[in-house]
């Protein structure tokens, strides 16, 4: 026998044992949801550095128990250690602190990490801050006569020497060097809240931080929430003791009082708060967003109506508290709150995100808002911004011109001249996102899709050229085909006036000539969707479970009230 003749025959073997052991292999809820042995790795928690040329991490450090922040250099791959963790060891304490977030300050000499953390409603908001100083290697606690972790939303003052946090529902400022606080408002608790939200809020708007630093670090503009005659939901606490304690909470239900919102400016160093006097019954419009203008002393105030179909836009000065409406975005149904405010041309214009021609688009508008030019052209929804570069001259952004289960990465030109650009690759199918560098340079890819786990590779965004894999999940891989799973199947739905999409899930012994029970999985909420092409673990393994226990279909639609980008 010839050796090509006994390769052959080897390879032969080794794949039909292969098959064998897939066809052995059964999926188990303890492989699943107790042995995780299908989850996919991630690579942890990534963020540009300011020179744009490279970005940090954490990294366990196993001899000071404690993480240390790296850097990776982008081209060189280099990796110093900006903070070891020993640096991050209280004075008699046995352990580093635990980095929960990190901030740097404006000129990097200043590092304000935040641990010791506790919820506040869904998420840990409130915990304990520390400043080390990178000069000197000095390690301070902040508000460290106050409660533990009592402080909330700590930022950095523009220069540096201070920092300002909310705590039990007032705002402090607290010099770095001296060490001296100065409490700002003073009228805090029971009804009123300064610096931060109620529920409605932070669970209908997303807002949490309530207080802005000023450009000139000089004033701090904060939101106030009076909840007075909100009604009170009674929450239960039967954990912490041998009798059940009631947790009063003000919750307004449909037709009844929300709270009252305003919005004030305060000096830094205390004093009288001045108050804005938006137009409007303050408890039937939301303050939903407030944020200065860069380099000037005015603030931008956008009020929603209680039923959120108008966006009223407020320039306020914060010398004279005189208020100037520069925009009235509005739609026949709804309007959502976004975040894609960036200012151009000196900030003689900014970036406003709106459906108004019938799409979700992005637009540039004059400071007086008298002129509105589209940027993003097309028949399809901006999905998500992901970066805004005035330098050069582009957005980009992600979209879903042709399959809405998928998602792709796009760019148009600022001046709104020519047609979106699409930047992932066509030979891709699936999910992409990007968290792209201030320069548009080079961008943190991750991508999947319903039969592939998560690759995320760092790339250069001009030529989508990978420089760097950062994890593939190829291990993962192997396991999930070892399983002989049926990959789950996409399919539409026409229901007459709008086609929906759908995906359905078969067993492994499918058979054409046979009828099966169907499982339907619903959402239906305008919060997210059950038909995405992409990798999800849980929700797709526990599907292919009952898939194959059952001896059934299981099928998902996405219906009119998901959030779909589709027309």
């Amino acid at each position: 026998m010839s050796r090509y003749l006994l390769f052959v025959l080897f390879f032969t073997i080794v794949i039909f044992h292969s098959n064998l052991v897939a066809q052995d292999k059964k999926l188990t809820l303890e492989d699943i949801y107790t042995r995780n042995i299908f989850r996919s790795k991630g690579v942890g928690q990534l963020r540009w550095m300011k020179d744009n040329k490279s970005y940090s991490k954490l990294e366990f450090n196993s001899v000071a128990k404690g993480n240390d922040i790296v850097r990776y250099d982008v081209t060189s791959g280099i990796k110093t250690i900006l903070v070891n963790a020993n640096q991050l060891l209280p004075k008699g304490a046995d352990k580093p602190l635990t980095i929960d977030n990190y901030i740097w300050s404006d000129d990097n000499s200043k590092l304000l990490i935040f641990t010791n953390t506790r919820k506040v409603w869904r998420q840990n908001s409130r915990g304990d801050y520390w400043v080390l100083n990178m000069v000197n290697g000095k390690l301070t606690q902040l508000g460290k006569k106050l409660e533990e972790a009592a402080l909330m939303f700590a930022k950095f003052s523009p220069d540096g020497r201070r920092v300002a946090y909310v705590s039990k529902l007032n705002i402090y400022t607290e010099n770095i060097a001296t060490g001296v606080v100065t409490q700002l408002t003073k009228d805090g608790g029971k009804n009123i809240i300064n610096g931060t939200f109620d529920w409605v809020y932070e669970e209908e708007l997303s807002d949490r931080d309530g207080f802005r630093w000023s450009p000139d670090g000089k004033n701090i503009a904060y939101w106030q929430s009076d909840t007075k005659g909100v009604g009170t939901f009674y929450m239960i606490n039967n954990v912490d003791s041998n009798y059940s304690v009631p947790i009063p909470l003000p919750y307004p239900k449909v037709g009844t009082a929300n709270s009252a919102v305003k919005v004030g400016v305060i000096s830094a160093s205390g004093g009288q708060t001045k108050w804005f006097k938006v137009p409007g019954d303050p408890q039937n419009n939301y303050l939903a967003r407030m944020d200065y203008i860069p380099g000037s002393n005015e603030v931008m105030i956008q009020q929603l109506n209680r039923l959120q179909n108008t966006n009223t836009v407020w320039v306020g000065n914060t010398k004279t508290m005189a208020l100037n409406n520069i925009l009235k975005d509005k739609d026949e149904a709804f309007l959502d709150i976004h975040d894609n405010i960036v200012w151009l041309d000196n900030t003689k214009a900014f970036t406003w995100t709106s459906e108004k021609d019938g799409w979700m688009h992005l637009y540039k508008v004059s400071r007086d808002g008298k002129e509105m030019q589209l940027i993003t052209k097309g028949n399809f929804d901006v999905v998500n911004i992901n970066c805004i570069d005035p330098a050069g001259g582009y957005v980009y952004y992600i979209a879903s011109p042709e399959n809405f289960t998928q998602r792709y990465l796009y760019r148009s030109r600022l001046d709104g001249v020519g047609e979106a650009e699409r930047v992932s690759p066509m030979d891709m199918p699936g999910q992409h996102s990007y968290q792209i560098s201030a320069d548009a340079k080079y961008a943190i890819h991750n991508f999947s899709n319903a039969n592939t786990p998560a690759r995320t590779s760092i790339i250069d965004l001009s030529t989508h050229k990978e420089i760097k894999l950062l994890e593939d999940n190829a291990a993962l891989k192997v396991k999930m085909n070892e399983l002989g799973l049926r990959p789950k199947e996409f399919f539409r739905v026409d229901i007459g006036d709008v086609v929906l999409d759908a995906w359905m899930i078969k067993p492994k012994n499918f058979d054409e000539q046979k009828k099966y029970p169907v499982i339907f999985h619903v959402y239906g909420e305008p919060a997210s969707s059950t038909v995405q092409d992409n990798w999800n673990t849980g929700d797709n393994f526990w599907h292919q479970y009952l898939a194959n226990e059952i001896g059934c279909v299981v099928i998902s639609i996405d219906n009119r009230g998901t959030k779909v980008p589709r027309p």
